[in-house]
C-alpha cells in the first residue's frame, strides 16, 4: 500500500498549512491510501548538521556511494556515529514514503528553521528520491503568484521546488498556497479579504483532489 509522510513546520498550532495537511490527510485516508507517519519538526525540530555531517558527506562523494542503502558504510567516527543517530530515523521515514507531504508557511519569505534544518539532515550528495510524489501546503501571508508585485521575493516556494529537483530528481513536485493570510488580522489587508478567501477555498479544494489522486500512488518495490 502507498505510504505517505507528512511533516508539519508551522509555529502555529492552527496554521493554514496544517489545516490543509490535515485536508490531505482526510481525503488520502478515505481513498484508500495507506500508513501515514506524521512528524511535526516545530514541537520536534532536528538539531542543525554538525562537522560530522559533512565528513559523511565527504566520504559518500570520495567514494562514490550513491545508493542510500549504503550510506551507513560512510559512518566510521565516534563523532559521525553520533550525527548518523539524528540522521538515521529521519531518513529511514523519508526512504520508506512513496509520497511527502509538507506544510510549510512562508517566513520572512523563505521556509521555517525547522524545515530546514530536516532537509539538510536527510540530504546527501547525488541523492536521487525520484519517482517519490511530493506535494508542499503553505500559508502565505501576502500574495506570491505569477504577476504579483511581491513574486520576486518568493524564496519558498521556488526555493522548494528548485531544491527537490536540483537535489532529489524530483521535477513534479506540486505546491498548494493559501494567500493573503495576513488579511484576517492586518487593517492593512482588510481589503484583501476575498481573495484571500478565494484562494483558501481553492487551496482546500486541491489539497483535497490530491490527497484522493495520490493514495494510489505507490513505488515500484521488491518483494
Amino acid at each position: 500500500m502507498p505510504r505517505l509522510l507528512h511533516l508539519d513546520s508551522s509555529a502555529r498550532s492552527d496554521a493554514f498549512s496544517r489545516r490543509l495537511g490535515a485536508a490531505f490527510v482526510t481525503s488520502w485516508q478515505a481513498s484508500g491510501g495507506g500508513p501515514v507517519t506524521h512528524r511535526d519538526l516545530a514541537a520536534d525540530p532536528p538539531p542543525p548538521i554538525g562537522e560530522a555531517w559533512t565528513t559523511i558527506c565527504d566520504t559518500l562523494l570520495r567514494e562514490g556511494i550513491t545508493d542510500i542503502a549504503r550510506y551507513p558504510e560512510a559512518v566510521r567516527t565516534d563523532a559521525e556515529r553520533a550525527a548518523w543517530a539524528i540522521v538515521a530515523p529521519l531518513l529511514d521515514e523519508l526512504v520508506a514514503a512513496d509520497v511527502v507531504l509538507i506544510g510549510a508557511p512562508m517566513y520572512n519569505f523563505g521556509v521555517p528553521a525547522a524545515l530546514k534544518a530536516w532537509i539538510d539532515q536527510v540530504t546527501f550528495p547525488k541523492m536521487v528520491l525520484a519517482p517519490r510524489r511530493f506535494v508542499v501546503v503553505t500559508g502565505r501571508g501576502g500574495a506570491y503568484g505569477p504577476g504579483m508585485p511581491r513574486e520576486p521575493f518568493d524564496h519558498h516556494g521556488r526555493y522548494l521546488a528548485d531544491f527537490f529537483r536540483g537535489h532529489y530528481a524530483v521535477d513534479d513536485a506540486v505546491f498548494v498556497h493559501a494567500e493573503l493570510t495576513n488579511a484576517l488580522v492586518d487593517p492593512g489587508l482588510a481589503e484583501r479579504f476575498p481573495q484571500h478567501k478565494e484562494s483558501s477555498v481553492a487551496a482546500y479544494a486541491q489539497a483535497a483532489d490530491l490527497g484522493a489522486e495520490l493514495a494510489g500512488f505507490a513505488l515500484p518495490r521488491e518483494d
